[in-house]
């Protein structure tokens, strides 16, 4: 491969990674000139690539969607990401999409060399996934969503909160955050002038408006902390108190932190803050945690477990009685 070629190639991989770039950083990274940039540019668009060039002070290039999808240029871990991504898609919240990964994860299979193929399908091979169950998502709101996140535009949306109140959103969107079978925007909203937590599941025709904004503070280390601590923080139709007869520490490396909070009461106890609308789904959660503990409050989840509890010594005299005949 010639000199040319092969920063051809790195030229189009870097316009690849992001939306706009200066011609005098593009050059920086490239190590030439800026006139050496322009005639490289003047290349692509001869191979056919759509780059446009951008107005202003500093000027710069940005490689728009055309008719055709070119070359990805992937070094190898972006191949294994990609492949691994792909082949655990079809289990994942986002709708339709199975097929779809499905068929990508065959044509990227094809081209990707002999030891990558080895590693990936080492990967796949020891991984287990559950089928996800719940609500999902359509593929395209997140492709929406995540395009205004890394360009730093303004989003607009429909969205339904839990008690199903209808609004119309007009958000600076940061960051897409999966945690566990659901998918969450965490986001500036402009109305109320504060950091809110949505559930993608809940928005309905997302669209940027086109105006940039400049990036904010996160109200916690990352983006991920702050959906978590917005979802604990949450006021729910039903809020748990329990005492756990098991250490703090053993506890809160089984139960996720989205989930509630733990707190140590003494060296084999702890006591459990957790909650929910769904008072089946909070009675599952308490009732699963593997532990013996104690219901304090409130009334209704004790009355509910004990109701669980009946159904269940009714079906194990059941299970005995048809085995003893």
């Amino acid at each position: 491969m010639t000199e040319t070629s092969g920063r051809l190639l790195q030229l189009l991989s870097l316009l690849q990674t992001r939306r706009d770039w200066a011609g005098a950083e593009l050059a920086h990274r490239l190590g030439v000139s800026e006139r050496t940039i322009r005639r490289d540019v003047e290349r692509l668009r001869q191979l056919g690539y759509p780059v446009d060039s951008l107005t202003g002070p500093a000027g710069g290039y940005r490689l728009r969607a055309g008719t055709e999808i070119p070359p990805l240029l992937l070094d190898d871990e972006e191949a294994i990401a990609i492949a691994v991504g792909l082949s655990t898609a079809a289990r994942a919240s986002v709708t339709g999409i199975e097929e779809t990964a499905v068929r990508a994860l065959v044509k990227l299979e094809q081209v990707l060399p002999k030891h990558l193929r080895r590693r990936v399908r080492a990967i796949g091979s020891a991984m287990v996934s559950p089928p996800v169950g719940g609500p999902t998502v359509d593929p395209q709101h997140l492709t929406v969503i995540a395009a205004a996140c890394r360009d730093s535009e303004r989003l607009r949306f429909a969205y339904r909160s839990r008690d199903g109140t209808d609004s119309r959103r007009e958000v600076e969107p940061h960051a897409l955050v999966n945690l566990g079978r659901r998918w969450y925007l965490l986001a500036w909203d402009r109305r109320r002038e504060d950091w809110r937590t949505f559930r993608i599941d809940r928005l309905a025709r997302p669209a940027s408006t086109g105006a940039r904004f400049m990036a904010r503070s996160l109200p916690a280390k990352d983006a991920a902390t702050s959906v978590r601590e917005s979802i604990i923080g949450a006021p729910n139709r039903f809020e748990a108190r329990l005492t756990l007869h098991a250490p703090a520490a053993d506890m809160e490396s089984r139960v996720p932190a989205h989930w509630g909070t733990i707190r140590p009461i003494d060296a084999h106890s702890c006591e459990y803050r957790t909650g929910d609308d769904d008072l089946r789904w909070l009675g599952l959660r308490v009732a699963t945690l593997g532990v013996d503990f104690e219901v304090h409050e409130p009334p209704e989840l004790i009355e509910h477990l004990r109701a669980l509890a009946k159904r269940l010594e009714r079906a194990c005299a059941d299970g005995l009685s048809d085995r003893m005949m």
